[in-house]
């Protein structure tokens, strides 16, 4: 079968795994860097196997992360606060 790749490389990349408990949640995440993603991050929520390409401007877009991990907005409190402080 012939396939027509858009691209097919391979990037060093750095992954930091973190792990934290919040007032109500534990919060399990993978944090990939890459120059593939333009100054922002892969961050993965190991718990609930979502993730999204996360920069300082998305922390602050109202209801983004909400809908990204699939939390309400009061789940999401901490994990803001802790991209907030990661991303500056």
């Amino acid at each position: 079968m012939e396939r027509f790749f858009l691209y097919d490389d391979v990037e060093d990349t750095k992954t930091r795994f973190v792990s934290f408990a919040g007032k109500k949640l534990r919060y399990d995440l993978a944090i990939l860097q890459s120059g593939r993603f333009f100054g922002k991050v892969l961050v993965m929520d190991i718990q609930f196997g979502r993730f999204a390409i996360i920069g300082p401007d998305d922390i602050e877009e109202p209801g983004y992360l909400e809908h990204v991990y699939n939390r309400s907005e009061e789940d999401t409190i901490e994990l803001r606060e802790y991209l907030r402080e990661l991303l500056n």
